[in-house]
Order: structure tokens, then sequence, then C-alpha cells
């Protein structure tokens, strides 16, 4: 529709929404860099406007780097028909503004160096950050180091019947002794969401539920079926489906976690101290308020 259309434009085009891929494009066109990000020999081409290409690879990009819901709007071969229109326009929009000289517009300048230094300052920030980098050897080294850390809390899994009234709940508790399925009466009388599960509520730690239930799971042994429990939300009849001790964890187990933690403080120390050294041989002055 027409508002998608105008989001299109905006996020095109608007200078301080331009990212980084069409700030790369701009730049390479401006100064005539030849790169990785110009158009490459085996895209394929999906319109020609005034002898400049518009390519699979400029259509793949614009979707992929538009505002998730808004990408809906545009999946499909009729979705690509509408996207490639509007790049389309917006080439028509690029040939004009060149035609009428509008690199030598002053506020165009003026935009053009605050993009050009805003990019330039992040791309060599992201250089210096993706030359951090980890070894296998540390990440086992400081797990090794650090084992008492890993470790996973006691946690269990549990089903429950809520209900409104100690009456109601006492009820529902002799049914189940008398032989009736706990799951099929949690279906019938639970005013919790998870009646639809058969009252299942899945696993759980500590600090996760209201302390009158957390108190009363944890001392619960696997197959056991509680008498009724009052909290704050009414009266719940509790059956406990499994058990877990704590237990520590396997490298295996926690290094992928391990790696992102120790990579995020690996660059963070990067920076910090690469700021320093700049600070060092730049001087900077603040003038107060």
């Amino acid at each position: 529709g027409f508002s998608d259309k105008i989001y299109i434009i905006y996020e095109f085009v608007n200078p301080i929404h331009t990212n980084a891929y069409n700030l790369k494009r701009l730049l390479c066109k401006y100064y005539n860099i030849k790169g990785e990000i110009l158009m490459e020999n085996n895209e394929k081409v999906l319109a020609i406007v005034a002898n400049q290409n518009i390519t699979e690879a400029d259509l793949d990009h614009m979707l992929k780097n538009m505002n998730p819901q808004m990408s809906q709007n545009f999946q499909g071969e009729d979705g690509r028909k509408a996207l490639l229109s509007e790049l389309v326009n917006q080439k028509l929009f690029y040939l004009e503004a060149v035609e009428n000289n509008i690199e030598q517009n002053p506020m165009f300048q003026q935009e053009f160096e605050m993009l050009k230094e805003n990019f330039i300052t992040q791309f060599a920030i992201q250089s210096l950050i993706n030359s951090a980098g980890v070894t296998h050897e540390e990440i086992e080294e400081y797990y090794n180091e650090n084992k008492a850390t890993f470790i996973a809390p006691p946690k269990v899994s549990a089903s429950h019947i809520l209900v409104t009234s100690e009456e109601e709940a006492t009820s529902i508790k002799s049914r189940i002794d008398s032989g009736e399925s706990f799951e099929a009466l949690a279906t019938e009388c639970s005013t919790c969401p998870s009646k639809e599960r058969g009252g299942d509520l899945g696993s759980f730690g500590k600090g996760q539920m209201v302390p009158e239930f957390e108190d009363a799971a944890f001392v619960m042994e696997p197959g056991a079926i509680s008498a009724p429990v009052k909290t704050q939300f009414g009266y719940h009849i509790i059956k406990l489906n499994s058990k877990e001790d704590e237990k520590s964890l396997s490298f295996e187990e926690v290094r992928s976690n391990l790696l992102r933690t120790m990579m995020a403080e690996r660059q963070h120390s990067m920076y910090q101290e690469h700021i320093n050294n700049l600070k060092d041989k730049y001087s900077v002055e603040i003038n107060p308020k």
C-alpha cells in the first residue's frame, strides 16, 4: 500500500537511517572506489534504468535490512515485484539528483560529510573489534580454573490444578486419590491456562514461582501429589513430574556461552585500551557547560 511505499522511501533515503551497506555503496560511487560491495559479474540483473543495473543482491539486501514486520508485506513473487518497483523508483530519483548536480549542493555536502565521518568511525571500531579473538585453549583454561562457578541449580518439573476455594481443592484431591486422572481433572477444573496442557507448568528453578508453591514443589518426590497449597492466586494441587539436583556443567555444555562472554570481555578490553591510547595521541578538551 501507499504507507508501505512511504516507509521504504524513508528507510532508503533518510540519512540518519541509511544502513552501512547503502552508505558503502554511496561512498564507492562518490569516490569511484572498486571493491566487493560493487556489483559482481555473477549478480542477476532484474532491471536496468538508464544503463544502471538493479540486481538480485540489491533486492535481497533491501529486504534483509527492512523492519521484520514490514518485510512480511514483501514476501513471495508479488511482494518482490513490488519491492523491485520501489528500487526502480529510487534509481530514478538518484539519476535525477545526479543530473541536477546535487553533489554541489551545500546541504548535501554537509549531510554527506556527516555520513562519511560516521561510517569511517563505525568501520574503524568494527575493524578493531573484529580483530579480537579467543582460542579454544583459553576457553578451556578459564573453565578449568573456574569450574566451581559452572553449576546448574536444582530444578523441578510440575503440573498443578488451580481453584479458588479450599473446599473445591480438597474435593478434587479426593477424586485424584480415588483414581481419577490428574490431567483430566486439571483440564476440567483448573482456572489456570495450563489446563490446556493437563496442568503442565514445565520446568522451573528456585525463585521463579511464588514462595508457597516453590517450597511445596521442591520438597516433593517425583510422582507425588500435594495437599492443597494456598497462594495469592488461590489453591493449588501440585503434581511433581521430575526433579533434578544441582549439578556441575561440562565444558561442552558451557563452551558456546563462555566463548560469547570471553569474546565480549576481550572486545571491550581492546576497545577501552585503544581509546586510552588515542587519548594519549590526540588532545581532548571538554568545555564546561
